[in-house]
């Protein structure tokens, strides 16, 4: 039997969501089965189909974007709207962030719950297996994985992962957000930095892949764009670990393990 730590410890599931009427219920009813999940929200950010409506019949808390505002806009929404309805005299929840088109595979993310909820890590990143038709020649994650590792001394193996658990208070310390694509880029470098802990745990998901057409390309394009703007700024501003920090860490780091900046007075 797993460590759930605290039994008072519940999740939130936020699943932000543009277009995604087809899959986004499936992913719903999926999330149901993860142990202490008990709230479900979406963000319909700006959809031209009937994902909210789709959303809402599976049971899940909609908010709506009139338009479109991209992912880190949906993401904090959804924070804000789970910060709302936790309890006065009980912990605040866990976050789970979900991808809409994980469908029936978003259950295996319990290994990222179990991961925070058992006290091992504050933010826990799912590790996807290679996803069929997936295309692409690996240009944007290796720009956020060489941009974590400057800033943490962090070598992760998926860095744009969306699909991760972390605790309330590690997500409100990463705000603002870095705008739309660059948002898990982001995250991971401002949560190192801020003293929290990160951990990449295998999970066995299935979501959309991106192919090499023309649409891909695209998709893949502004990511680069929005990963490189997310980099810029922290080297604009210095967001970066101390040096000491940073390579005595990335010296010790092996691959799946709790990565910790470890901060001392």
């Amino acid at each position: 039997m797993p460590d759930l730590g605290n039994p008072t410890q519940k999740v939130a599931v936020i699943i932000p969501a543009k277009d995604e009427a087809e899959s986004i219920a499936a992913t719903i009813r999926a999330s149901k089965a993860i142990p202490r999940a008990d709230l479900f929200v979406v963000i319909d950010d700006g959809s031209s189909d009937h994902t909210g409506d789709a959303a809402r019949s599976a049971g899940a808390v909609v908010v709506r974007h009139s338009v479109n505002r991209g992912k880190a806009s949906a993401m904090e929404t959804g924070a804000k709207v789970v910060a709302m309805r936790d309890p006065e005299d009980g912990p605040a929840r866990l976050i789970l962030f979900l991808d809409a088109d994980l469908g029936d595979s978003a259950a295996e993310t319990f290994p990222l719950v179990e991961s925070v909820l058992n006290g091992r890590v504050d933010c826990a990143i799912a590790a996807l297996p290679k996803q069929q038709g997936a295309g692409g020649h690996g240009f944007v994650t290796r720009l956020a994985r060489r941009g974590i590792r400057w800033a943490t001394g962090w070598e992760p193996t998926q860095p744009l992962s969306g699909q991760r658990c972390l605790r309330s208070e590690a997500f409100f310390d990463c705000l603002p957000l870095s705008h739309k694509w660059g948002v898990e880029t982001g995250m991971t470098i401002d949560l190192l930095v801020n003293g929290y802990s990160v951990q990449e745990v295998p999970c066995d998901l299935t979501h959309r892949a991106t192919g090499n057409d023309f649409a891909g390309y695209r998709h893949r394009l502004e990511q680069y764009t929005d990963v490189f703007l997310t980099l810029a700024a922290r080297f604009l501003k210095r967001v970066r670990a101390p040096r000491r920090l940073r390579i005595e860490a990335g010296e010790n780091q092996e691959p799946g393990a709790v990565y910790h900046l470890a901060y001392r007075g």
